[in-house]
């Protein structure tokens, strides 16, 4: 039976779209889901912190956002509740930036962009008969169900609130993050370009909290961030609608196998795991998965088909192995810096200052992060 695609990748966000391109490139046809165009919704808040590897792939399609809306991290600071405290610094790793800062609709346009000029990719509204499907629908995956994947998920009790603000004083190429007493987490993240003073925003907060900061006026959110942050950017301003999701730890239980209405699939992105976005690994792991989904494509023998079972396992293999050691990172993070117990304080912070004096073990993580170890 003849095919009108080779691949059909549903969900079209940055990990769908990515991986559009890269199977295209590889020349592979391509139908890729996108729902109909709706009107106008809220503003998109979020932004990504992704590693060098994400830019060089996103370079390698020509969907890398422009200077003003990919901002470098030349410096990393990071404070804990006490006199605990950890700096990264890109001059030191011989690097540009440790990370970009990207703005999310940005990005996504610069895909979509990308995709009218790709002749191999065909934007579709609904699933089409292929020989392989690329589940990319983020957590709350419908096809992912609907093929029978348990996705094992472990609740942080906690909510990330983001939006946006405008600083007294210019981030300085530098993304900010503090531990607090109460375990909440702030993040403040430089946007653009290397010289502007807006930031954007992670807080994660205990979902106990979560109501007052949504449900507060601008006023008061303000003057939590400003206290939170210590002051380090001066008076602060909001310029953004506040947005939250909960945050997880998750992974599905298989991430490749054949359904009798779709043939053989497999899941990529947050469909096939979710970490903690403390280290702001999570977009940068799903699109290595895309990466390395098209990598084994392309280099298949020509009589393997893209449903090759065997290809497919080997993606699983590689990809859980990454990803389960990025995880047990997060979640070991997470665990010892959120934790309030008053005997643990001291010896975090006397920790975290170790850490700091340990260039070569500082270099390690550093490059691990940015993906180029």
């Amino acid at each position: 039976m003849e095919h009108e695609a080779d691949v059909c990748i549903r969900g079209a966000g940055v990990v769908g779209r990515a991986c559009a391109l890269l199977l295209a490139r590889a020349g592979l046809r391509v139908a890729l889901v996108t729902p109909p165009a709706g009107g106008e919704g809220a503003a998109d808040v979020r932004a990504y912190a992704l590693n060098a590897a994400s830019r060089d792939m996103l370079e390698s399609v020509r969907a890398w956002p422009d200077a003003q809306h990919a901002t470098p991290v030349e410096r990393m600071q990071v404070w804990a509740d006490g006199n605990g405290a950890v700096q990264f610094d890109a001059a030191r790793q011989h690097v540009a930036a440790l990370a970009w800062i990207v703005d999310v609709p940005a990005l996504e346009q610069r895909l979509q962009d990308a995709i009218g000029f790709q002749p191999l990719v065909r934007c579709v509204t609904a699933p089409v008969a292929a020989p392989l499907t690329v589940v990319c629908e983020g957590r709350a995956s419908r096809t992912r169900t609907e093929f029978g994947v348990e996705y094992a998920t472990t609740p942080y009790g906690q909510d990330a609130i983001a939006t946006r603000l405008d600083c007294e004083r210019p981030h300085g190429a530098v993304a900010r993050q503090w531990f607090g007493a109460d375990g909440s987490i702030l993040a403040l993240l430089p946007l653009g370009g290397a010289q502007g003073n807006s930031v954007a925003v992670v807080w994660s907060v205990a979902h106990a909290d979560t109501a007052h900061k949504l449900g507060c006026d601008d006023a008061e959110f303000t003057l939590a961030l400003q206290e939170a942050s210590r002051s380090a950017l001066g008076t602060l301003t909001v310029t953004a609608p506040r947005a939250h999701w909960p945050l997880v730890q998750a992974r599905a239980t298989h991430w490749q196998g054949r359904s009798d209405g779709a043939g053989a699939w497999v899941l990529a992105g947050d469909a096939a795991h979710a970490v903690h976005p403390l280290a702001g690994q999570g977009l940068n792991l799903g699109l290595a998965d895309v990466a390395a989904l098209a990598r084994l494509l392309g280099q298949r023998a020509p009589w393997r088909a893209v449903s090759d079972a065997r290809l497919l396992r080997r993606y699983e293999r590689e990809r859980k192995a990454e990803v389960r050691i990025a995880a047990l990172a997060m979640d070991g993070l997470q665990q010892c810096l959120t934790r309030s117990d008053a005997p643990l304080i001291p010896l975090r912070n006397h920790g975290m200052n170790l850490f700091d004096r340990c260039t070569p073990l500082k270099t390690w993580v550093a490059r691990h992060a940015m993906g180029v170890a």
